[in-house]
């Protein structure tokens, strides 16, 4: 097999092709199903303690091999007006915790008394994420009230929303006393990436899934007659909403050995199915078949953000184009995928060209799925800045990854319009302008190319056979951005090759290509600084998860068009 190169970081890690990756195999949410329809995990509905006006707790255990883990709900009778997506929100529809273990009665008693307060409350290192969500007011009260008057819920309705609720948190990691990282990563369930997240959400679904039942049951009940059973299709089509902000923007520049791994797993696996010398007649058939479901959910993704908008214009035509090629090509012989990748990158947008790198992958589960066991990243362990090395030396690495910085006129206004700081109400993320705002005193260390290029001027003068620890002695200022050079040089796709603090930097690129790997779909900006999607659409609900449909459930069965 004659290997293909992996893509060069220079090509990969612009922010605007960042900002136009798709799910895959490698999105942690399948890597999630997978393994839990491969182990065959058992799901229990322990608790259900809700009363008639839609309050109460329930726990909902997922039993793996070794461990059980379990979802504490506690859903709220919440007032109209209190009912907000923003951080800065005190209230929600429903508050959560995943519990390390099945939890005693003195667990959710304690839990209770600081789940539903969220950040101002404390949990302890049982408790390994807390999150919330919030309704979709409409679509809520039309399941509601459909299912209680014996009916089904509209399709269409289901769809053009996607979600019975949306989440504004999930948190992990450590955050308000919950569990660290360093404390389960060995666990295999929890080796890659989000996954104690992922499970939360999925366990998410089907609370929401159950009280909506219970409700339009508790309604029906109140009249005298029965509610009809949602439809198992219909439960399955909706997934959770999620609203991310700007606060998830600068994680994939605070974790660069991460974020290297991510993508470093992704494009490992594009290089080597494209690497194949041929393709079987039934892998071509799946990629085909794949192709035809993807397109589906792409004509289902709407948005009304002028930029997602155009793309989402470009994508559509780039499927006529695909169309075409795949009629008039033979995907079996002579490197096909390379040859239809490479077809892509000269005729596709980049929203088509990583759609067709990600959908590549799908025919090849035994070639890309191990690269997943790669993607996490040890914490514990600090990069040590190499003293030893030359001058000479760090100049070559600054000038071969940052030679778009080095270029780069840091003078003019435009190219540092932005200063990333943290507010101090939320101790959020936040994104400003620095010649309009009084921010500038604050702004945190979230633009590494106007920092390498201040580096790399500091240099000018400094002999090549110098060592970086003697630079460093006088100028401890560059020491981040030094330390950050070094750790890009053993990872080269651990940095982001554009300027994030220019009048044109979207952060909704960011979002994006993180949500991309979480398994997200129809991205729907509501602006360049957030974005709604919904996850675990289509999903096989706990009760109903086998190995036939664990991961293929991200792509919508082909629908018939009636003759």
């Amino acid at each position: 097999m004659n290997e293909i190169p992996r893509r060069d970081p220079k090509t990969v890690m612009r922010l605007a092709r960042l900002g136009s990756l798709h799910q895959s195999r490698l999105s942690f949410m399948r890597i999630l199903t997978r393994r839990m329809a491969r182990e065959n995990w058992r799901f229990e509905k322990a608790t259900f303690e809700i009363d008639d006006t839609g309050v109460g707790h329930a726990v909902l255990t997922a039993h793996g091999p070794e461990r059980s883990y379990s979802l504490i709900a506690f859903a709220h009778d919440l007032p109209p007006e209190k009912r907000s997506d923003r951080v800065i929100a005190e209230a929600w529809d429903a508050t959560f915790t995943l519990f390390d273990g099945i939890p005693t009665n003195d667990d959710i008693e304690r839990l209770s008394r600081n789940i539903p307060l969220q950040e101002a409350g404390r949990v302890t290192g049982t408790e390994l994420s807390v999150s919330r969500a919030n309704r979709s007011v409409r679509l809520w009260e039309h399941v509601v009230s459909s299912l209680a008057a014996g009916g089904q819920p509209d399709s269409a309705q289901i769809d053009s929303v996607g979600y019975l609720m949306r989440t504004t948190a999930v948190y992990g990691s450590g955050k308000l006393g919950a569990a660290d990282r360093e404390m389960i990563a060995d666990r295999p369930e929890f080796r890659a990436p989000f996954q104690v997240e992922m499970l939360s959400v999925y366990l998410t679904r089907w609370f929401v899934t159950e009280l909506v039942q219970h409700m339009a049951s508790t309604r029906a009940a109140a009249n005298g007659t029965t509610a009809a059973r949602l439809d198992p299709a219909l439960a399955r089509s909706m997934g959770i909403g999620n609203s991310t902000g700007l606060g998830m923007a600068p994680f994939l520049l605070n974790h660069p050995v991460l974020f290297n791994n991510w993508m470093t797993a992704r494009e490992n696996a594009i290089q080597s199915v494209r690497s194949l010398a041929n393709a079987s007649e039934t892998e071509v058939t799946r990629f085909r078949n794949l192709i035809a479901r993807s397109s589906q959910t792409i004509d289902t993704w709407h948005s009304d953000h002028p930029i997602q908008i155009e793309k989402l214009a470009a994508l559509r035509a780039d499927i006529d184009l695909i169309t075409i090629y795949l009629k008039n090509s033979n995907l079996t012989a002579d490197h096909p995928w390379d040859r239809l990748y490479r077809w892509a990158e000269d005729t596709l947008s980049l929203e088509g060209q990583e759609w067709v790198a990600s959908l590549m992958l799908e025919p090849y589960g035994d070639l890309v799925d191990g690269f997943a066991e790669h993607m996490a990243a040890d914490n514990t362990a600090t990069f040590r800045i190499a003293g030893a090395m030359t001058v000479g030396n760090l100049r070559t690495l600054l000038t071969e990854i940052y030679s778009w910085a080095i270029d780069t006129n840091w003078s003019a206004p435009e190219n540092k319009a932005r200063a990333w700081y943290v507010s101090e109400e939320k101790l959020e993320p936040r994104l400003g302008e620095r010649f309009e705002e009084p921010i500038e005193e604050y702004e945190q260390p979230l633009a590494p190319g106007r920092d390498a290029a201040a580096l790399y001027q500091s240099l000018a003068h400094w002999p090549d056979d110098s060592h970086v620890s003697v630079f460093l002695l006088r100028h401890p200022e560059h020491r981040h951005v030094l330390r950050r050079t070094q750790i890009v040089g053993h990872a080269p796709y651990a940095e982001i090759r554009d300027n994030t603090i220019s009048a044109q930097v979207l952060p909704i690129d960011m979002l994006r290509c993180k949500l991309s790997f979480f398994g997200a779909t129809k991205f729907d900006p509501r602006s360049d600084r957030w974005v709604r999607i919904c996850m675990y659409g289509n999903a096989p609900l706990p009760y109903e998860l086998s190995t036939d449909n664990a991961d293929d459930w991200v792509f919508p069965q082909v629908k018939e068009h009636a003759a």
